[in-house]
């Protein structure tokens, strides 16, 4: 009976101890929970007074009016283009301690800023005049030149004039891109699309190539396409979408309003979908004769590619995968493209 008396007087103080441990570990992992939220709250705040700080600078930049001074115009223009692109590296390093309404709140505040810029290149840049013919089959290739824009009748002119061999329109000549066709094999060259912000819109059952490396690329109201873009050196903004095939290399991907699409995707930030359904997302796969060359000369890095790290604005349960999208079976994802 002495004996278990003093087995127990040992246990008790034993016990103690445990519980005084597992309580300190408990204080410690508490506190350094709390230091890594303090940290990550003090970067965000960061990120926050920089991004407006820096928004602000090329706002300002934006809204500058250089009368008939052209080549200030152009500079101001230029050193905005280069300051948004600045921007945008600093979110996208900045993508790992952000939540998803920080990201989406900036990604959206990127989007205005292009759209400034695109319509600051609209008054500040000269315009061009080009004459094509027009064509009788929407199935015949088109040519390389060929830049976007859907023809429309010379004002005043009679329903008969739109069907004349000589169909004239302006077309802003710093815009790049294809649009309003049908059924047709589009290409740029390397050349064509360097650094420039290239626009495919309202296009239906068309094969594109882009062989080069562009600044930004917007993808809007396509069906059956099948799209292939070198290295974007930014973003990609992918809208009304469907049943198409899109072939991506770029530092950010935003879908909107997009069904029934596959995406092969290099991206080297994580991609966001919104107001999407039935998304496939597999690895790119595309190579051409000056692929590597392209991806040194947008900035991207080959070795990094989060194609299947993805954000759902509309699937905020992070314990259940979204409905949204889905990866791509192995045995089912294509390697070869046709030219």
């Amino acid at each position: 009976m002495e004996l278990m008396d003093q087995d127990t007087a040992f246990k008790v103080p034993n016990r103690l101890v445990k519980r005084n441990q597992a309580r300190l570990e408990d204080v410690k992992r508490k506190k350094e929970e709390k230091e890594i939220q303090s940290v990550t709250e003090e970067k965000s705040e960061y990120f926050s007074g920089m991004f407006r700080a820096r928004r602000a600078s090329i706002e300002e930049l934006l809204s500058r009016r250089s009368g008939t001074d052209w080549a200030a115009a152009t500079q101001a223009l230029e050193e905005a283009t280069a300051k948004a692109q600045q921007l945008q590296n600093f979110l996208n390093d900045s993508l790992t301690f952000l939540n998803q309404y920080e990201v989406a709140q900036a990604q959206t505040s990127m989007q205005r800023l292009h759209t400034s810029l695109a319509e600051r290149r609209d008054e500040v840049l000269p315009k061009k005049k080009f004459a094509f013919k027009s064509r009788s089959k929407v199935t015949e290739k088109v040519n390389d030149e060929l830049v976007a824009g859907p023809p429309t009748a010379p004002t005043g002119g009679s329903e008969s004039a739109s069907t004349t061999d000589e169909v004239d329109w302006t077309v802003r000549s710093e815009q790049c891109g294809f649009s309003h066709l049908d059924s047709v094999v589009l290409t740029k060259s390397g050349d064509e699309i360097w650094k420039q912000d290239v626009l495919l819109t309202h296009l239906r059952n068309c094969k594109v190539r882009l062989l080069g490396s562009p600044s930004t690329l917007h993808i809007k109201h396509v069906s059956g396409c099948e799209i292939l873009c070198g290295p974007v050196s930014s973003s990609v903004f992918v809208d009304h979408c469907s049943d198409s095939t899109l072939v991506l290399a770029c530092q950010q991907l935003r879908t909107h309003n997009t069904a029934d699409t596959q995406v092969y995707l290099h991206v080297t930030s994580r991609a966001i979908v919104e107001d999407c359904h039935r998304v496939g997302l597999a690895p790119f796969s595309w190579s051409y004769p000056s692929l590597d060359e392209d991806f040194v000369a947008s900035g991207l890095d080959p070795e990094r590619n989060n194609w299947d790290q993805v954000d759902d604005f509309n699937w905020l349960d992070t314990g259940t995968p979204s409905p949204n999208w889905t990866l791509i079976p192995e045995r089912d994802r294509r390697t070869t493209w046709d030219p």
